[in-house]
């Protein structure tokens, strides 16, 4: 089968399309024919190294985070789904593999594709929607009547973000260029403004939380917008002991690592009286067949900015490195390959 690899740690040379074994499926776990996959920020950070602290890889490992596509065969012991269902998954964190025609994944990290969507719409959902989720329900607990600053919804992960936290009854604050301006309106934004002429920082108070996209000045900006009591939680700033311990169920190590790397951040949350928490999303079946249900019922919607062939995957990682993406960046694979 084809495969997008991860030869060495690198930029974007470090990757190449090649032949590899299709994978076998153990005990409880399923083999999807992949019809489309999802590029992330995560995808290039992995490929240059960046996560090696968090997860090393044996390479070559095949790479990708997200896909849709069809039920191939079954390991022992799976019940829930059939062979030919239409599914959708975030693989392991340990283990890749969405970059590829076949894809294995644990039955409990895949869930039913919304019967509303195609396989390009399906596999830009999982990780940046349960990103979304986690980070707007279970972190920062919104409810009606909830005020949240979300920097940067027009990108993949804050296009599912303003939706779901609309969902969850609160009121939305967003920045975006004048291009992006009219999606995220369209989304559900109450209040829109405009980076490249306005700071938010002059304009946003009393924020009951941050969802920051955007780390570097924006989230050290981020704290001062929130209200005595809030939280500021990121997926782009740097991890913080309770990462270690709850994402990603390590030690006492890598939690004092993370204690010193985090520090400034969490210096000047302490100085504002709010809390910062740096959010690695974790794969749930569960939790991506309530997106699934959310999306059908037309609570959710997938925003695809562009589409590449499978082919083109380096192009499209350029594309998404570039920084403009307004959604997301999918690789459609080619359904008479193998």
């Amino acid at each position: 089968m084809r495969a997008f690899v991860l030869k060495k740690y690198g930029g974007p040379d470090a990757a190449e399309i090649r032949d590899m074994p299709r994978p076998v499926p153990q005990a409880h776990e399923v083999l999807v024919r992949v019809r489309a996959a999802s590029l992330n920020p995560v995808d290039y950070k992995i490929r240059e190294g960046m996560l090696k602290v968090v997860q090393r890889y044996k390479l070559p490992a095949v790479m990708g985070n997200d896909f849709a596509g069809v039920v191939e065969a079954l390991g022992d012991g799976v019940t829930r789904f059939a062979v030919g269902d239409r599914v959708f998954a975030r693989v392991a964190k340990d283990a890749l593999g969405a970059f590829a025609d076949y894809a294995v994944i644990p039955d409990d990290l895949l869930a039913p594709m919304p019967a509303s969507l195609d396989f390009e719409s399906a596999a830009s959902v999982p990780l940046a929607g349960l990103t979304a989720l986690q980070a707007l329900r279970d972190e920062l607990h919104l409810k009606p009547g909830s005020r949240v600053f979300i920097p940067g919804g027009a990108g993949g992960v804050g296009t599912f973000a303003i939706q779901i936290a609309k969902w969850l009854g609160a009121e939305v604050i967003t920045t975006a260029s004048p291009r992006g301006k009219a999606l995220v309106e369209r989304l559900g934004a109450d209040v829109v403004i405009d980076y490249t002429a306005q700071a938010f920082e002059d304009h946003v108070r009393g924020m009951d939380g941050v969802f920051d996209l955007l780390g570097g000045e924006t989230l050290k900006k981020a704290f001062g917008v929130v209200k005595p009591g809030g939280k500021v939680v990121s997926i782009a700033g740097l991890p913080e002991p309770v990462t270690a311990r709850k994402d990603l169920g390590r030690g006492a190590l890598l939690a004092t690592l993370f204690w010193f790397a985090s520090y400034g951040s969490r210096a000047e949350a302490r100085k504002r009286g709010v809390t910062y928490r740096y959010l690695f999303m974790h794969p749930s079946g569960a939790e991506l067949a309530e997106l699934g249900q959310l999306i059908d019922a037309g609570n959710l919607e997938p925003v695809i900015d562009r589409v590449f062939p499978f082919s083109e995957i380096k192009q499209a990682f350029a594309y998404l490195e570039g920084g403009h993406a307004k959604g997301k960046v999918v690789v459609r694979m080619d359904e008479n390959s193998a």
